[in-house]
């Protein structure tokens, strides 16, 4: 990637970036939200939608940016491992 390239490109990696870290909240809620209800053993109807869900909106959300390529998917990717040591933080926090 020559540098001409990079500076016309920073902008949709940032962007990709960002919306790697919002997806990536989305998504370990979602997980905290499953393993709550793993946990109280209330049914295994809703941890099986939870998952489905986060599963098939992670496919979606990746598939999506590889349509925009390999640096694209590669910032969203790394906005995603963000969020998930900012989830990994908020629950040794937490407990």
């Amino acid at each position: 990637m020559s540098d001409g390239t990079f500076a016309a490109d920073a902008p949709l990696l940032l962007a990709m970036a960002v919306a790697g870290v919002a997806f990536g909240l989305l998504y370990f809620a979602a997980l905290r939200r499953t393993v709550t209800h793993l946990a109280a053993r209330s049914g295994w109807a809703t941890p099986l939608l939870f998952t489905v869900s986060r599963v098939g909106a992670a496919l979606v959300f990746l598939a999506l940016a590889a349509t925009l390529g390999a640096a694209p998917l590669l910032a969203a990717f790394a906005g995603f491992l963000v969020a998930r040591g900012l989830a990994l933080r908020a629950v040794r926090r937490n407990g």
